[in-house]
């Protein structure tokens, strides 16, 4: 059992530490919030020790884990000082905002010697994982385009105070949910060698949606789209020579082969969230690597910086 930490008790640290309540691999005995006594009452039903000092966790040699669900321009700090004092993090998406810090990231818990991950939790959505499978395996042939949508109508309902700072959210709703989608083109097609943007906002700002035109260094094309305020929607769809498979959301993905019909699965639901923390808790108490590469990680968040700048300017 690893014990972990986790840094921010807002909606989504809520969510990651309901999500492995009853894990035999993981568990969640502290966190640190900047006011202590506003999550007593979760703290207390979750047997949380709560406080507003970082040292208190980051000197207990009884915990091997840190998870970070705070402002993203924290991240690189929180970083840094749970590497130093010997602790593997896992930090809720995006790593950084850009790819210096990134790299500056990635190399801290290179330097310490200790774990960094990710939280892509789309990424290991059964569909996901089965287009990333039938892309691998090389079935589809020779690839040459990928497609993304996404809506997060949903988003509206939840603002906090640090989301709503223009510097905490680049390229508009890439941040929060559009990096899921450029993790899935970085993941299935490579590293991306330009983008352009086009980022509208409507009806006096209720409204608003952005498309992407993306060149991969391999030579494929991809277009990633989104008219945030519509009804939740994801597709990922990828092309090749021989065939093209999608995701279209969390459980299910259709498949069509030259000469043959379209074959539609339909996939049990797990909870990603739960996949993903005991997924680096396994790879902290078995010293080995985790599911996305340090490569991988940098590759998405250049992909970010460049997609947010794109469509910002």
């Amino acid at each position: 059992m690893i014990n972990a930490a986790i840094f921010g008790l807002g909606r989504w640290g809520r969510n990651l530490v309901n999500a492995v309540e009853h894990s035999e691999v993981v568990r969640f005995k502290k966190a640190v919030v900047t006011n202590p006594s506003k999550h007593l009452d979760f703290a207390k039903e979750k047997h949380l020790e709560v406080t507003a000092d970082p040292n208190e966790v980051l000197l207990d040699p009884s915990i091997e884990m840190i998870v970070l669900a705070t402002p993203h321009l924290l991240h690189l700090p929180q970083i840094t000082a749970a590497a130093k004092a010997g602790k593997a993090v896992f930090c809720e998406k995006p790593l950084a905002l850009n790819l210096e810090e990134a790299q500056r990231a990635v190399a801290v818990c290179q330097e310490h010697q200790v774990l960094l991950g990710v939280g892509h939790d789309k990424r290991f959505w059964p569909s996901m994982q089965h287009v990333q499978q039938v892309v691998r395996s090389g079935e589809l042939g020779k690839l040459s385009h990928i497609e993304g949508i996404f809506t997060n109508e949903n988003l509206k309902n939840f603002q906090t105070s640090w989301r709503d700072l223009p510097e905490n959210v680049p390229g508009g709703n890439l941040t929060a949910t559009g990096i899921h989608i450029v993790d899935a083109f970085t993941n299935l097609m490579g590293p991306i060698k330009s983008v352009e943007g086009i980022y509208r906002q409507m009806d006096g700002g209720t409204m608003d949606t952005l498309a992407l035109l993306v060149d991969f260094e391999s030579g494929a094309t991809g277009l990633l789209s989104s008219p945030r305020p519509s009804p939740v929607f994801w597709r990922v769809h990828v092309f090749g020579q021989q065939g093209n498979i999608e995701a279209r959301g969390p459980l299910q993905s259709i498949q069509s082969m030259s000469g043959k019909e379209a074959v539609v699965k339909e996939f049990a639901p797990i909870n990603a969230l739960q996949f993903q923390l005991e997924a680096f808790a396994r790879a902290i108490e078995n010293k080995t690597d985790y599911l996305i590469s340090p490569a991988e990680i940098l590759n998405t968040v250049a992909a970010f910086e460049a997609s947010s700048k794109a469509v910002d300017s």
